[in-house]
Protein backbone atom coordinates (compact mmCIF):
# COMPACT_ATOMS: atom_id res chain seq x y z
CA UNK A 1 0.00 0.00 0.00
CA UNK A 2 1.20 3.27 -0.95
CA UNK A 3 1.73 5.82 1.86
CA UNK A 4 1.04 9.56 0.93
CA UNK A 5 0.80 12.85 3.24
CA UNK A 6 -0.55 15.84 1.63
CA UNK A 7 0.40 19.56 3.11
CA UNK A 8 -1.90 22.32 2.68
CA UNK A 9 0.59 25.68 2.55
CA UNK A 10 -0.53 28.89 3.54
CA UNK A 11 -0.39 28.74 7.07
CA UNK A 12 0.56 25.05 7.22
CA UNK A 13 3.69 25.38 6.12
CA UNK A 14 4.07 29.07 5.57
CA UNK A 15 3.29 31.14 8.53
CA UNK A 16 0.92 33.48 6.78
CA UNK A 17 -0.91 33.29 3.42
CA UNK A 18 0.96 33.67 0.49
CA UNK A 19 -1.67 35.24 -2.31
CA UNK A 20 -1.94 38.93 -1.25
CA UNK A 21 1.93 38.40 -0.47
CA UNK A 22 2.71 37.18 -4.07
CA UNK A 23 0.92 40.22 -6.00
CA UNK A 24 2.44 42.74 -3.41
CA UNK A 25 6.09 41.23 -4.63
CA UNK A 26 4.88 41.09 -7.94
CA UNK A 27 3.72 44.73 -7.78
CA UNK A 28 6.65 46.03 -5.62
CA UNK A 29 9.23 44.31 -8.45
CA UNK A 30 7.61 45.12 -11.61
CA UNK A 31 4.96 47.44 -11.44
CA UNK A 32 4.78 49.70 -8.52
CA UNK A 33 2.04 52.29 -10.49
CA UNK A 34 -0.70 49.13 -10.02
CA UNK A 35 -0.65 50.40 -6.56
CA UNK A 36 -3.31 53.45 -7.25
CA UNK A 37 -5.33 49.61 -8.10
CA UNK A 38 -5.72 49.41 -4.94
CA UNK A 39 -9.55 50.89 -4.21
CA UNK A 40 -10.48 48.64 -7.00
CA UNK A 41 -9.15 45.62 -5.38
CA UNK A 42 -10.79 46.84 -2.08
CA UNK A 43 -14.03 47.24 -3.85
CA UNK A 44 -13.64 43.58 -5.24
CA UNK A 45 -13.33 42.29 -1.86
CA UNK A 46 -16.17 44.26 -0.42
CA UNK A 47 -18.16 42.27 -3.74
CA UNK A 48 -16.81 39.21 -1.95
CA UNK A 49 -17.83 40.00 1.42
CA UNK A 50 -21.78 40.90 0.23
CA UNK A 51 -21.52 37.18 -1.62
CA UNK A 52 -21.88 39.55 -4.98
CA UNK A 53 -18.29 37.98 -6.07
CA UNK A 54 -16.81 34.74 -5.77
CA UNK A 55 -13.70 33.54 -4.40
CA UNK A 56 -12.32 32.43 -7.46
CA UNK A 57 -13.70 35.60 -9.29
CA UNK A 58 -11.77 37.96 -6.90
CA UNK A 59 -9.20 36.02 -7.26
CA UNK A 60 -8.99 36.38 -11.17
CA UNK A 61 -9.84 40.58 -10.77
CA UNK A 62 -6.87 41.14 -8.16
CA UNK A 63 -4.69 39.21 -10.47
CA UNK A 64 -5.67 41.81 -13.39
CA UNK A 65 -5.47 44.41 -11.44
CA UNK A 66 -2.39 43.55 -9.87
CA UNK A 67 -0.27 41.86 -12.04
CA UNK A 68 -2.03 42.93 -16.00
CA UNK A 69 -4.28 40.62 -17.70
CA UNK A 70 -1.05 38.89 -19.42
CA UNK A 71 2.27 38.35 -17.80
CA UNK A 72 5.48 37.10 -19.58
CA UNK A 73 6.23 33.85 -18.53
CA UNK A 74 9.84 34.49 -17.90
CA UNK A 75 9.05 37.63 -15.22
CA UNK A 76 6.27 35.64 -13.74
CA UNK A 77 9.54 32.37 -13.20
CA UNK A 78 11.90 35.05 -12.24
CA UNK A 79 9.91 36.52 -9.48
CA UNK A 80 8.31 33.44 -8.24
CA UNK A 81 12.07 31.83 -7.72
CA UNK A 82 12.59 35.64 -5.78
CA UNK A 83 9.33 35.15 -3.48
CA UNK A 84 9.72 31.61 -2.75
CA UNK A 85 13.38 32.40 -1.76
CA UNK A 86 11.96 34.68 0.39
CA UNK A 87 9.35 32.90 2.27
CA UNK A 88 11.48 29.68 2.94
CA UNK A 89 12.36 29.17 5.38
CA UNK A 90 12.23 32.44 7.14
CA UNK A 91 8.50 32.62 6.85
CA UNK A 92 7.97 29.18 7.10
CA UNK A 93 7.42 26.94 10.43
CA UNK A 94 10.15 25.31 11.27
CA UNK A 95 8.20 22.36 12.55
CA UNK A 96 6.39 21.92 9.26
CA UNK A 97 9.81 21.37 7.25
CA UNK A 98 10.65 18.92 10.03
CA UNK A 99 7.44 17.06 9.71
CA UNK A 100 7.83 17.23 5.41
CA UNK A 101 10.98 15.21 6.12
CA UNK A 102 10.36 13.22 8.43
CA UNK A 103 7.30 11.79 6.35
CA UNK A 104 9.42 11.69 3.50
CA UNK A 105 12.21 10.03 5.90
CA UNK A 106 8.65 7.22 6.28
CA UNK A 107 9.11 6.53 2.55
CA UNK A 108 6.03 8.62 2.46
CA UNK A 109 4.90 10.25 -1.00
CA UNK A 110 4.53 13.85 -0.02
CA UNK A 111 1.99 16.41 -2.22
CA UNK A 112 1.42 20.13 -1.74
CA UNK A 113 -2.21 20.95 -1.77
CA UNK A 114 -3.00 24.57 -1.93
CA UNK A 115 -5.66 26.95 -3.26
CA UNK A 116 -2.68 29.58 -3.94
CA UNK A 117 -1.53 29.71 -7.83
CA UNK A 118 0.39 26.53 -8.73
CA UNK A 119 3.05 28.66 -10.99
CA UNK A 120 4.75 30.44 -7.65
CA UNK A 121 3.77 27.40 -4.99
CA UNK A 122 5.87 24.99 -6.95
CA UNK A 123 8.78 27.21 -6.22
CA UNK A 124 7.94 27.48 -2.51
CA UNK A 125 7.19 23.48 -2.02
CA UNK A 126 10.39 22.72 -4.22
CA UNK A 127 12.44 24.90 -1.36
CA UNK A 128 10.84 23.05 1.26
CA UNK A 129 11.62 19.37 -0.11
CA UNK A 130 8.12 19.00 -2.01
CA UNK A 131 8.11 17.94 -5.55
CA UNK A 132 4.38 17.24 -6.47
CA UNK A 133 1.76 20.39 -6.01
CA UNK A 134 -1.97 20.23 -6.95
CA UNK A 135 -3.07 23.86 -6.45
CA UNK A 136 -4.60 27.02 -8.80
CA UNK A 137 -3.72 26.99 -12.19
CA UNK A 138 -3.33 29.69 -14.89
CA UNK A 139 -4.69 29.97 -18.52
CA UNK A 140 -1.28 30.51 -20.58
CA UNK A 141 -0.91 31.69 -24.06
CA UNK A 142 1.00 29.44 -26.19
CA UNK A 143 4.12 31.12 -25.67
CA UNK A 144 3.38 30.47 -21.95
CA UNK A 145 2.39 33.60 -20.84
CA UNK A 146 -0.30 33.70 -18.09
CA UNK A 147 -3.75 35.24 -18.23
CA UNK A 148 -5.34 36.59 -15.32
CA UNK A 149 -8.08 33.44 -15.68
CA UNK A 150 -8.19 30.41 -13.48
CA UNK A 151 -7.79 27.63 -15.53
CA UNK A 152 -10.38 24.62 -14.61
CA UNK A 153 -11.02 24.75 -10.23
CA UNK A 154 -9.53 26.90 -7.88
CA UNK A 155 -8.31 24.56 -5.63
CA UNK A 156 -9.93 25.13 -2.43
CA UNK A 157 -12.55 23.14 -0.01
CA UNK A 158 -14.23 20.87 -1.91
CA UNK A 159 -12.55 21.18 -5.47
CA UNK A 160 -9.26 20.68 -3.43
CA UNK A 161 -10.22 17.08 -3.05
CA UNK A 162 -11.87 16.28 -6.13
CA UNK A 163 -8.59 17.98 -7.46
CA UNK A 164 -6.11 15.67 -5.64
CA UNK A 165 -8.46 12.52 -6.78
CA UNK A 166 -7.94 13.39 -10.00
CA UNK A 167 -4.39 13.96 -9.58
CA UNK A 168 -3.91 10.60 -7.94
CA UNK A 169 -6.22 8.84 -10.91
CA UNK A 170 -4.40 10.22 -13.99
CA UNK A 171 -1.35 8.75 -12.14
CA UNK A 172 -3.05 4.99 -11.92
CA UNK A 173 -4.24 5.20 -8.25
CA UNK A 174 -7.33 3.82 -6.63
CA UNK A 175 -8.12 5.30 -3.28
CA UNK A 176 -8.14 1.72 -1.77
CA UNK A 177 -5.00 1.42 -2.44
CA UNK A 178 -3.02 4.14 -0.86
CA UNK A 179 -3.05 5.28 2.95
CA UNK A 180 -3.39 9.04 2.88
CA UNK A 181 -2.36 11.72 5.67
CA UNK A 182 -3.71 15.32 5.80
CA UNK A 183 -2.23 18.54 7.09
CA UNK A 184 -3.98 21.75 7.64
CA UNK A 185 -4.90 24.87 9.49
CA UNK A 186 -8.32 25.50 7.53
CA UNK A 187 -11.78 24.44 8.34
CA UNK A 188 -12.52 24.62 4.24
CA UNK A 189 -9.67 21.58 4.34
CA UNK A 190 -12.82 19.55 6.01
CA UNK A 191 -13.69 17.29 2.75
CA UNK A 192 -9.82 16.32 1.99
CA UNK A 193 -9.49 16.06 5.76
CA UNK A 194 -12.43 13.70 6.47
CA UNK A 195 -11.52 11.79 3.10
CA UNK A 196 -8.05 11.49 4.76
CA UNK A 197 -6.97 8.36 6.15
CA UNK A 198 -5.20 10.65 9.26
CA UNK A 199 -5.71 13.89 9.43
CA UNK A 200 -3.99 16.64 11.67
CA UNK A 201 -5.45 20.02 12.50
CA UNK A 202 -2.34 22.66 12.16
CA UNK A 203 -2.52 25.78 14.20
CA UNK A 204 -6.02 26.09 13.75
CA UNK A 205 -8.68 28.40 14.28
CA UNK A 206 -11.67 28.13 17.27
CA UNK A 207 -13.94 26.20 14.36
CA UNK A 208 -10.95 24.21 13.28
CA UNK A 209 -10.23 23.17 16.74
CA UNK A 210 -13.98 22.56 17.32
CA UNK A 211 -13.99 20.76 14.29
CA UNK A 212 -10.92 18.32 15.08
CA UNK A 213 -12.08 17.50 18.25
CA UNK A 214 -15.71 16.31 16.47
CA UNK A 215 -14.07 14.38 14.20
CA UNK A 216 -11.06 13.07 15.29
CA UNK A 217 -8.70 14.91 14.27
CA UNK A 218 -4.81 14.89 16.14
CA UNK A 219 -3.70 18.88 16.65
CA UNK A 220 -0.76 20.27 16.14
CA UNK A 221 0.96 23.38 17.01
CA UNK A 222 3.84 24.75 15.40
CA UNK A 223 4.82 27.75 16.64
Amino acid sequence: MQQISIFDMDRTITRTGTYSAWLRHWTQARAKWRYMLLPLSALAGAGYILRLVSRSRLKEINHRLLMGGRTNADAAASEARAFARGLVPAGCFEEAIARVKAEQAEGRRVILATASYAFYAREIAALVGIAEVVGTRVVREQNGDIRAKIRGRNCYDAEKLAMVEQYLADDGIDRADIHVRMFSDHHSDAPIMDWADEAFAVNGDRKMARMARARGWRHLHWR
